[in-house]
């Protein structure tokens, strides 16, 4: 619901700050005053084209700002929130124009193309009477509105969800079926796979590979190192380890006789003495084992050189080649496979093709009948708003699908005769302003409650009608607001009547400028604006005793 809305040097107007609430809300004034600039507002606020000319004279700039309550809609708030535009549930729409032409937007304080403004103001208000804006000449909405009106939405999301799978089962045939290419990957992935099994290498075998060829690289430092280190265990230098021991052994020995307290000491000499024969023993049985090999070398070589070249070839670390030969075995068997997976797949293509065909069927009756109650709602509508003989119809086209379409197998257009004896014709061909805004009343009037946008804007949509006319018009706009809010532009006191909340336009003239005032109406300042727009400049206490009495009949049917 919009909840305010707030100009800056746009057009005449200065400054105005206008507070919305539920219902209807009429905005009068005399011819001129600037009533229709609120509309032009909420229209450029909607993502519309503006230009240099809406700027007021002298100025910089014009701005524009609209603060929607989304409390209810947590559709919306979702959206903004996926676009990154949510604040604290807040909705607030902003637009500059400046005096060179250019214009830019906000939502919520975050910067955001005109196509994203468009995109979140179609969901927040709907704007009758201009035909670049009105959403309903959009044939995808008419179609929404026809589905929403019936209560399709099941019948329309099975059909929307059968042409998503049978599309997904569409394209995984089409992968599966790429003829010269198909063929040719799986030569490369057999080739590729055929390498890596003959040198690929698990973790565990590369370490053990590479600590092979590390040793075998250097045996020959290898047996130098270990017979000079056996040479400095046991030797026959009198300087060896074992011989120093042995020495010490004897020492220790022979003050343990003197005293008995030494004896742990004797005990860890004669323990070194054990662990460095056992040492020696060890050493010598790896110098033994170990044996200088070039052939074994060459071949540690050229196969580690074979596993650098893999990776290098692969783009990976060696470790990693068994679990990229395993990756590249499976797509070569789902490749293998892929005959007998495009049978199963083309299968249920043809399955989900008649269950789509069915779905589709079901879902076209529903809106055939559909199109009939809305026509018959619509046009008994318009007799009643003034276009007595005029005809409402909803047009179904088939359309020439090859392939199942998440919308069903037609489309919508609204087709209206606004007079007795002429053709129907498409409602965006619809010439009058004033007659697409009383249509699109009644439209909307028919299908109350079957969509979510809250606001709706109606400009001008009593043009070229009077009297009981325009009465009927009004009590079809309260009826409206009993559920949305709704702002209606008028310039009849039989419509400006009936509305909840009453704002009106004045201009004033102060030397070289002119200004327009928009203000909220008092009871009695409300009772004095619909005697002027009954008796004119002179207000008589017979037109305000019929105004009043206006007031009163309207709001008694609340």
């Amino acid at each position: 619901m919009l909840k305010s809305l707030y100009v800056k040097d746009f057009a005449i107007v200065g400054e105005s700050d206008v507070s919305f609430g539920p219902g209807l809300t009429v905005v009068t004034g005399e011819t001129g005053a600037g009533k229709s600039l609120l509309v032009d507002a909420l229209l450029l606020l909607a993502g519309g084209r503006g230009d240099a000319g809406l700027v007021r004279h002298g100025c910089e700039r014009a701005e524009l700002s609209a603060e929607f309550d989304l409390s209810n809609r947590a559709d919306l708030r979702e959206w903004l929130a996926a676009e990154d535009l949510d604040e604290e549930g807040a909705c607030q729409l902003r637009r500059v124009i400046r005096s060179e032409g250019s214009s830019r937007a906000w939502i919520n304080g975050r910067p955001v193309t005109l196509g994203q403004l468009k995109m979140l103001a179609a969901r927040l208000i709907e704007i009758h009477g201009q035909h670049e804006h009105q959403a309903l000449l959009e044939r995808s909405q008419q179609l929404a509105l026809l589905d929403a009106f019936g209560g399709h939405a099941g019948a329309l999301a099975e059909v929307a969800r059968i042409a998503r799978v049978w599309r997904a089962t569409t394209t995984r045939i089409a992968e599966l079926s790429r003829g010269a290419d198909h063929a040719e990957r799986m030569e490369w992935l057999g080739h590729q796979v055929a390498e890596l099994e003959r040198h690929a290498l698990a973790p565990e075998a590369l370490a053990e590979l590479e600590d092979s060829h590390r040793r075998l690289a250097n045996s020959g430092q290898l047996l130098q190192g270990c017979a000079a280190l056996g040479e400095r265990l046991d030797g026959d230098h009198e300087f060896a380890l074992l011989r120093q021991l042995a020495r010490a052994h004897s020492d220790i020995s022979h003050l343990h006789n003197l005293d008995a307290r030494l004896a742990p000491i004797a005990e860890l000499i004669d323990a070194a003495q054990i662990q460095l024969t056992e040492a020696g023993d060890a050493l010598a049985r790896y110098q033994s084992a170990l044996d200088l090999d070039p052939e074994r070398l060459a071949e540690a070589e050229a196969q580690l050189a074979k596993l650098h070249e893999l990776a290098r070839k692969h783009r990976l670390r060696m470790p990693e080649l068994p679990a990229h030969a395993q990756a590249l075995r499976e797509e070569l068997e789902s490749l293998r496979s892929a005959g007998a997976s495009i049978d199963t797949l083309q299968t249920e293509q043809r399955r989900l093709e008649s269950d789509y065909a069915k779905a589709a069927t079901a879902l076209s009756g529903l809106r055939a009948a559909t199109a009939h109650s809305l026509a018959e709602s619509v046009s008994a509508l318009m007799a009643e708003l003034g276009m007595a003989g005029g005809r409402f119809e909803v047009q179904l086209e088939a359309q020439p699908h090859t392939e199942p379409d998440p919308q069903g197998a037609e489309r919508v257009e609204f087709l209206v005769s606004a007079n007795p004896g002429q053709p129907p014709r498409a409602l965006r061909k619809v010439a009058s302003g004033g007659e697409l805004a009383r249509i699109s009343l009644a439209i909307e009037v028919a299908a109350l409650g079957s969509d979510d946008i809250a606001t709706m804007v109606f400009d001008e949509v009593d043009a070229g009608i009077g009297g009981a006319v325009a009465e009927i018009v009004g009590q079809k706009l309260r009826t409206l607001g009993a559920q949305r809010q709704v702002l209606c532009v008028t310039h009849l006191p039989q419509v400006a009547a009936q509305g909840h909340a009453h704002l009106r336009a004045s201009k004033r003239s102060e030397a070289d400028a002119t200004h327009t005032r928009i203000e909220a109406m008092t009871v009695s300042t409300r009772e004095e604006e619909i005697a002027r727009m009954l008796g004119g400049v002179e207000i008589t206490h017979e037109t305000l005793a019929h105004a009043r009495q206006m007031l009163t009949k309207a709001s008694s049917k609340n």
